[in-house]
């Protein structure tokens, strides 16, 4: 269910400075710009001046501060014009937007789910999900918020991860059939995959996950231990 082939915005390099040249650039214009205007004392040399001092200030206004592990998606009347991940003071564009983005890993637990496992029977189940932006243009523009459809996504594979295997074993699988309790190593995996199917299309890549709850639901917990241990 990868959604890597639709059309739509990817992430791209954006153009951007280093910030320290801006300032060194900004202030010597605002600076030569009031001198200019208090030489002049009116006339055009009093209007270059303050061009220049103008000038000085908006090119400041393109500066911005950058973490490690963060971006800046730039967007100029509406356009996407690609994305900065470059640390420290940065310059960019003044009249560009400049909206600020974590690159750092994510956790989410998951509420624990009462899905129908294989069988049919009432399973309770819960996982916890590490994740990051992989893509920070499809993060923003291709869904209306990321967070939360990780979230809503997560639940919906696990709920499927449930509903593709049995709790545990019994003569009506196949032999060496893998199972929700005793097939870790392999259900997690499964659920890397479907969660990552399901993230694509968010620009969100999945480092790992773990199943952290798994149990039969309440209401036959206790039939089916009496079960176990007549066999």
């Amino acid at each position: 269910m990868s959604m890597s082939n639709q059309a739509g915005p990817r992430e791209t390099d954006a153009r951007t400075a280093n910030g320290y040249l801006a300032v060194l650039l900004g202030l010597a214009m605002a600076g030569g710009g009031v001198a200019m205007a208090l030489a002049a004392r009116g006339g055009f040399g009093a209007v270059l001046g303050g061009l220049t001092l103008v000038a000085g200030v908006l090119l400041l206004g393109g500066l911005y501060m950058q973490q490690p592990n963060e971006a800046r998606l730039l967007t100029l009347f509406g356009r996407y014009r690609g994305t900065d991940r470059h640390e420290g003071l940065r310059w960019a564009n003044p009249l560009m937007a400049k909206r600020k983005l974590s690159l750092r890993a994510r956790n989410l637990n998951a509420p624990t789910l009462k899905v129908n496992d294989k069988r049919g029977n009432p399973v309770e189940i819960s996982a916890a999900v590490v994740w990051r932006v992989e893509d920070s243009a499809r993060a923003v523009f291709e869904v209306d918020d990321f967070e939360r459809y990780v979230g809503i996504q997560s639940e919906a594979a696990i709920r499927h991860l449930a509903a593709q295997f049995a709790y545990d074993e019994g003569e009506d699988l196949q032999p060496g059939e893998t199972t929700l309790r005793a097939g870790a190593d392999e259900v997690v995996e499964a659920l890397k995959r479907e969660l990552q199917a399901r993230f694509a299309e968010a620009g969100v890549t999945v480092l790992d996950a773990k199943i952290t709850h798994l149990a039969y639901a309440p209401e036959i917990a206790q039939v089916m231990l009496r079960r176990q241990q007549a066999e």
